[in-house]
């Protein structure tokens, strides 16, 4: 199965409906634990904390940790959930799945003082900078690896994993790959290039209007160059309306798809997609990549502070960063990773030349765009 999560960084909220950025019970929290959660609340890294030892033995005694809108099978993250469990014994406790960013910050207001409000938040950036007062600042081991265009100056947020667009195909039907954009306006691509949704309403596909935009001399300033370049590939008769998902990918009714790079890879293990005889494969084109951005933060009224520290901890470690790799996301540390030789290079599709990623500004007009071109570009 392949989650697709609400919340998405890169686009943020924007016109109408573009919304691109990625039950609980009452309670008290548990009394026997009000000393070591005090102390860990107050924590800005693992010195402060008293040590890793220390900082491991509060956790511990805390016994869980509440997580937001972050399914297993979302950029690999089951592997970094039995890591952890199987490292610290903790118990993770998963809520709302599929909530946006927006609902993430929600839970947390709506559930403050209770033992099941969420002690961590897997964030898009347009929501993290618009709701920083609801972190406690943290910088894990390995902050220092971040870029600085990546995190906030006392930890509030930090980036810990990013999905770039990308091209995937069924090389059973598509026997070279792609190397470009003007590759997918030629002959062999007819009817077959398909996005996931709507780009006036889903993010992945938003995103790959921007992709298209970047990839054809334009700007994230004005998404119009992205927009043409789909007539152009309608005109063509390469252009394929219907909605990419593992199901149609597996019936052969969208052959190639543009999409995130951790859904790509998950599209590469589907059993669902596997069982259709499809062979998929995906490719980053050279030349400036478009990403989204996925922000790690505690909540400053976490119930459980001190697993919430050492979730950070052992998200930045190279294990649980090389997990995101395996996943098909760019782990936020690695560059310091690649040159440490810590990287898991069999699974590192290399990288990339130019990022880019749009500011609010930037993702409000291009959801005006969309509104205004989409529709007459491709209907």
């Amino acid at each position: 199965m392949i989650n697709t999560r609400a919340h998405v960084a890169g686009l943020a909220a924007a016109a109408t409906v573009v919304a691109l950025s990625l039950a609980a019970c009452s309670g008290g929290a548990d009394a026997s634990s009000t000393a070591t959660s005090t102390s860990a609340a107050s924590a800005t890294d693992v010195a402060s904390a008293g040590g890793m030892a220390a900082l491991v033995a509060a956790a511990k005694k805390e016994g869980s940790l509440n997580i937001i809108a972050t399914p297993g099978d979302w950029a690999n993250y089951q592997e970094i959930f039995d890591g952890f469990t199987k490292k610290y014994g903790i118990t993770i406790n998963p809520s709302q799945d599929s909530a946006s960013s927006q609902e993430e910050i929600d839970a947390a207001k709506k559930l403050k003082g209770q033992d099941t409000a969420p002690d961590t938040f897997d964030i898009g950036s347009s929501v993290a900078l618009a709701n920083t007062q609801y972190f406690a600042p943290y910088k894990p081991t390995g902050f220092a690896d971040i870029p600085a265009a990546q995190k906030e100056k006392d930890g509030l947020w930090k980036v810990g994993y990013y999905g770039v667009m990308s091209v995937g195909y069924d090389a059973n039907k598509i026997k070279t790959a792609p190397k470009s954009f003007a590759d997918l306006l030629k002959p062999e691509f007819k009817g077959a290039v398909a996005l996931n949704g709507n780009p006036t309403q889903a993010a992945a596909a938003a995103g790959a209007v921007a992709y298209a935009d970047l990839q054809n001399g334009g700007t994230l300033d004005d998404l119009t160059p992205g927009v043409e370049w789909f007539t152009k590939l309608k005109a063509a008769g390469n252009w394929n309306a219907a909605d990419g998902k593992p199901n149609t990918i597996a019936s052969g009714e969208t052959p190639v798809l543009l999409d995130w790079s951790f859904n790509q890879k998950g599209y590469t293990t589907s059993d669902t997609i596997k069982s259709g005889g499809v062979n998929w494969k995906y490719t980053v084109l050279p030349g400036t990549a478009y990403v989204g951005y996925y922000n790690q933060a505690i909540n400053k009224d976490a119930p459980h502070p001190a697993a919430a520290r050492l979730w950070e901890e052992y998200l930045y470690s190279d294990a649980a960063q090389n997990a995101w790799l395996k996943g098909g996301a760019y782990p936020a540390r690695v560059d310091a990773m690649e040159k440490a030789g810590t990287l898991d290079t069999k699974e590192f599709p290399g990288k990339l030349e130019k990022v880019a990623v749009m500011t609010d500004k930037q993702a409000t007009d291009a959801g005006t765009l969309l509104n205004a071109k989409w529709a007459n570009a491709v209907g």
